[in-house]
């Protein structure tokens, strides 16, 4: 049963999360959609999720990795429901060596070229990176995804390294 007590808590809670972590959703959603209109409603869908997620936390992890996990699997739950409809590819790591981002002198070109490839790679890399671009450790990313810390690590590393070099200019390192 939900009291007005329990309602204040959940918004006190949220107001807590999203003065904390809004600039990170707005970044994570980002990451998950590339169309501004789109990213709106996926950011609203987060936030609502987010609120109603709220009346049960228990405080057995951190505000943070609560509100990181709710989040990815909003905006997963949410991809896939717009894959089903664009028929998007999504590609391995792999294939993500094969892209190459064109260098320009346009940072918010470039930064777009950057999203562009991260939102095409499979949940689970996608999901690693954003976290670890949002600056959570291996172990925090670890505990969000279910994989080891050194697994977590090594895909960091991997992702790094074919996103570097696809920044460079090509998928060789080349430029």
């Amino acid at each position: 049963m939900t009291t007005i007590s329990n309602v204040r808590g959940q918004d006190d809670l949220y107001e807590r999360a999203t003065s904390e972590f809004g600039a990170a959703l707005a970044r994570l959603a980002r990451g998950y959609e590339a169309d501004p209109v789109q990213r709106r409603d996926l950011l609203q869908e987060i936030h609502f999720a987010l609120w109603r997620s709220l009346e049960g936390f228990d405080g057995l992890c951190s505000l943070r990795t609560w509100v990181y996990r709710v989040a990815h699997n909003t905006a997963t739950s949410y991809v896939l429901r717009q894959r089903r409809a664009r028929r998007q590819i999504l590609v391995s790591l792999e294939e993500a060596q094969a892209v190459a981002i064109q260098p320009d002198a346009n940072r918010k070109v470039a930064l777009d070229q950057l999203m562009d490839l991260i939102q095409r790679l499979k949940q689970l890399d996608r999901h690693v990176i954003l976290a670890w671009l949002d600056g959570m450790e291996a172990g925090e990313i670890a505990e969000l995804t279910g994989l080891s810390p050194g697994n977590v690590a090594t895909k960091v590393h991997r992702i790094k390294s074919i996103l570097a070099r696809n920044f460079q200019g090509g998928s060789d390192g080349r430029r």
